[in-house]
């Protein structure tokens, strides 16, 4: 992914509870790829896209419905 999509999915992240660390590959270049590493420094940034592409599809729980 690149910069702009790394914020993104850091912002989801943070916003569904959901760990770890979005890096860029190469530290000195932020144009490069970027990737997210778990607490033990493991790149798990397809299960990371997964998870986050669940929960922004999931509805929310919360709420009124009003019918007209």
């Amino acid at each position: 992914m690149n910069a702009d999509q790394a914020f993104e999915v850091h912002a989801a992240m943070r916003q569904h509870g959901i760990a770890g660390t979005v890096t860029p590959v190469t530290p000195d270049n932020p144009g490069s790829t970027w990737i997210v590493l778990d607490a033990d420094g493991r790149d798990v940034t397809g299960s990371v896209l997964a998870r986050v592409a669940a929960a922004r599809g999931r509805r929310s729980e919360r709420g009124f419905v009003v019918a007209r």
